[in-house]
């Protein structure tokens, strides 16, 4: 599917879009890392609001044409930038992560770029190795949507 991929600077009615994605338990289980109470839709909105007015932040609603399907952004954190993205899972194997990734590649001028991924997440694997992130270690942490800690893979575009 070709779809018109855009990546508009995240405003805060986007940010409802973005709490119903990551409610969707498969998605969780994927991501791992997540809050540990996902439906607190005041805290979530709260956290993100603020994240908007952080200038270390670069945060880009994902459209598919006309259509809100996901978030990326990178931040900033122990003086690295750090990547995330979310997509909604209907449209999970589109390729819009990678094509929204090699797009926020291109307007976020820090390198290198390190993203963190659950072990077993092997679709945002591929999306991060088809944009040029290489794989340079791993960590162990708690994962609140397994309830368990799990091994994650670092990568690192330079």
């Amino acid at each position: 599917m070709h779809q018109t991929i855009i990546l508009k600077p995240t405003e805060v009615a986007d940010l409802d879009y973005f709490f119903r994605f990551q409610l969707d338990p498969e998605a969780g289980f994927l991501a791992a890392f997540m809050p540990k109470n996902p439906a607190d839709k005041p805290a979530y909105i709260a956290k993100y609001t603020a994240l908007l007015n952080n200038p270390t932040v670069l945060m880009r609603t994902i459209f598919a044409g006309d259509t809100i399907v996901g978030s990326i952004s990178t931040f900033v954190l122990d003086g690295e930038t750090e990547l995330t993205y979310w997509l909604d899972r209907a449209v999970w194997g589109q390729g819009i992560a990678t094509k929204a990734l090699n797009e926020l590649l291109t307007i976020a001028p820090h390198r290198p770029v390190y993203a963190r991924v659950a072990f077993d997440n092997i679709g945002s694997q591929r999306v991060l190795t088809k944009c040029g992130f290489v794989k340079i270690g791993t960590d162990h942490g708690f994962a609140n949507a397994r309830q368990a800690d799990i091994e994650e893979y670092i990568y690192r575009l330079s």
